[in-house]
């Protein structure tokens, strides 16, 4: 075997998108203006996700992605075995896309703490959420900030497709 046939062991540049919440104020600080937040669980990304967070990113400089940490999905009431895949693998994943700058996690049943530490000039959700429900939006409309509940362009999710699998 070669050299060139060797893989790295270092890791993938897309990892270095990844921050604990203790970096945040240092990363964010970094990134470029207008900054985009949105959060979610991201279990098993699909179309849907993709497409929101293309859309989403459209609305600013920079995509900053807030990960609900393994016990706060399992909060959430989706099921006892949600997550599927656990938040190491979900941010990895969210990392690679193109789209974003930046991935965290928050452990809170809510992201509010994570929005109020970020700032973000921009608040986006999925469609299934009214402006007046997304946590965090009188907050970011206060500093001047926008909030916005983007369309569903692909009727996909996860509990769906686990639905069909199951089935």
């Amino acid at each position: 075997m070669t050299a060139g046939d060797r893989t790295s062991a270092t890791a993938p540049d897309f990892e270095s998108k990844i921050c604990s919440p203790a970096e945040l104020p240092a990363r964010v600080a970094a990134l470029a203006r207008p900054l985009v937040f949105t959060n979610g669980v991201f279990d098993i990304l699909h179309r849907g996700h993709v497409t929101y967070l293309a859309r989403a990113r459209a609305l600013g400089a920079t995509l900053m992605v807030a990960v609900n940490a393994d016990e706060s999905v399992r909060r959430l009431g989706k099921g006892t075995d949600r997550p599927l895949n656990a938040l190491e693998d979900r941010m990895a994943v969210l990392a690679a896309l193109e789209a974003i700058s930046l991935v965290t996690f928050f452990d809170e049943d809510t992201p509010l703490a994570t929005i109020l530490r970020v700032r973000p000039d921009v608040l986006v959700k999925g469609g299934d959420w009214r402006i007046p429900e997304i946590v965090g939006a009188a907050e970011v409309r206060s500093w001047g900030g926008t909030v916005h509940s983007i369309a569903f362009e692909h009727e996909r999710s996860t509990t769906a497709l686990l639905g069909r699998i199951r089935g």
